[in-house]
């Protein structure tokens, strides 16, 4: 059974997407789990980070689908037949990475053209899910990197979706997106009696291992105390602040692939990605 994850936060600069990258990354290489990664931030931070810059360019100037697309697929008749046609996933779903054993590590791409979708937002939330239901079974995990706003793409991440996970950076007003977001799901859940969706888990990211400034303490304690007015489960284990995720990150490789990162930092992040497999319930 295919598991669907959201990655939101409604405060960014949270580490959100160096997360998902390499959640994604060990969920496939390590875990050996079949797993499609899909970028809904216009930035398409994910997609450079997967790609690395050039071939992302060169991804674009091919004119290969992206995400947008699944959204727009329908918006404009096609001047070969008159009339729009749904997307055909070889265009859109962009194979990264396949291994002996038969884990595998796919993305679906972003461009920035893809925030002209939210001024015309009508009728396509269900887009995604709809085209996600129909790939869903070439996969144990999707993990869904969204943008740090409230729109349709939010929506159609939730109906995408079995949990959330909320990356959290511990710092100076770091639950100012917690209410909009217990907002933003309690109002999608009302609307979407039919659906269950949860938050798996608070995942903390960037905190100091060691002299961990007051300022950091204080914020993982306010977190996990509003956490835990909503009800939402925070992970005991820490994505701790290692300059190798940004070395990372810059090169295209995992924590665990990159230069000079040390063994204890793989190490923690292993912990880290186990408990959210556990969590999400595929592990």
């Amino acid at each position: 059974m295919t598991v669907s994850v959201s990655m939101i936060n409604m405060k960014g600069g949270v580490g959100k997407t160096t997360l998902t990258f390499n959640l994604a990354w060990y969920s496939a290489w390590q875990a050996d789990l079949k797993v499609l990664a899909v970028d809904l931030d216009p930035q398409a931070n994910l997609s450079q980070y997967f790609m690395g810059a050039e071939r992302y360019l060169e991804y674009l100037s091919s004119e290969r689908a992206t995400v947008m697309d699944i959204f727009e697929q329908f918006s404009s008749p096609k001047t070969e037949n008159g009339a729009p046609t749904p997307i055909d996933p070889a265009n859109v779903i962009h194979h990264l990475h396949r291994w002996s054993d038969g884990s595998l590590l796919d993305l679906i791409p972003s461009r920035l053209e893809l925030s002209w979708t939210l001024k015309n937002p009508t009728e396509k939330a269900h887009l995604l899910p709809k085209f996600l239901a129909s790939v869903s079974k070439n996969y144990d995990l999707i993990l869904i990197d969204c943008a740090p706003t409230e729109s349709i793409l939010t929506t159609a991440a939730y109906r995408s979706s079995r949990y959330v996970v909320v990356p959290v950076k511990p710092e100076f007003l770091a639950t100012i997106g917690f209410p909009l977001l217990a907002r933003s799901l309690q109002e999608f859940k009302l609307m979407n009696q039919d659906q269950q969706l949860d938050i798996s888990s608070v995942i903390f990211n960037d905190m100091r291992r060691s002299n961990t400034p007051p300022e950091q303490i204080k914020s993982r304690s306010d977190v996990i105390s509003l956490a835990n007015t909503y009800d939402w489960p925070v992970l005991s284990d820490v994505a701790y602040h290692s300059d190798s995720y940004p070395a990372g990150s810059r090169s295209g490789k995992p924590i665990f692939l990159t230069e000079y990162a040390r063994d204890y930092v793989k190490s923690e992040f292993g912990e880290v990605a186990n408990k959210f497999l556990l969590s999400v319930g595929v592990l």
